[in-house]
């Protein structure tokens, strides 16, 4: 499949670039997005969620009462669940919520979720560029050339840019990524993929393995 180059006035360069069917063009797998995207969400939380359990509270270990007759339960001492300002039964840990996923399920999910911006026309290749210094208003002008303005919009590079990152990174809805860390839950997340020619090259280069 080929796809029109696009440079950062808007404007076909009237270069096309060839997608790889292997990576761009499969059957979406969407079991493999669904792992994948959990894994990452997964990966995202803290995990130092903390409730204090019986022998954590401060409090007199005394009896409060004989161990039969009261009518009541068998409440123990000051610290009793069944108490107000007492343990919690099974409460939260800190844990991790992490969760191994073999390296072809991640790649199967990517390759998915690039075929699914394919297939929406939701993938937009752009010529290699750079900025001499930090100027989001140039950034806004690529935006508003490509007639992405209010879209969520996610901009793969090629490598780690400076220039291009400070100019971006005030933007709402405006997202950047370096191909080699591209994941599912961004490229999903994303209304828009704008993807560089030497970003593309990696992209292939990475997932066509």
């Amino acid at each position: 499949m080929e796809v029109s180059v696009l440079n950062i006035k808007g404007e076909d360069t009237g270069r096309k670039v060839s997608l790889s069917d292997s990576i761009f063009g499969i059957t979406p797998n969407d079991h493999a997005i669904y792992l994948d995207v959990k894994q990452y969400m997964a990966n995202q939380r803290q995990g130092t969620h903390k409730s204090k359990e019986r022998s954590e509270i401060s409090g007199s270990t005394r009896k409060l009462g004989r161990q039969k007759g009261g009518g009541g339960a068998r409440r123990g001492d000051i610290n009793s669940p069944l108490l107000v300002g007492g343990a919690r039964v099974f409460g939260p840990q800190p844990r991790d919520y992490g969760f191994k996923l073999n390296k072809k399920v991640k790649a199967l999910a990517r390759r998915s979720a690039l075929s699914y911006k394919v297939a929406g026309q939701a993938l937009i290749v752009l010529e290699d560029f750079t900025f001499e210094a930090p100027k989001t208003k140039e950034f806004i002008n690529i935006v508003n050339s490509l007639s992405l303005a209010g879209k969520k919009l996610l901009m793969v590079l090629p490598d780690a840019n400076k220039n291009v990152y400070l100019s971006a990174r005030n933007l709402e809805r405006t997202n950047l990524a370096i191909a080699s860390a591209l994941n599912t839950y961004s490229v999903l997340n994303a209304d828009v993929l704008v993807v560089t020619e030497n970003a593309l090259q990696s992209i292939e280069a990475t997932l066509g393995k």
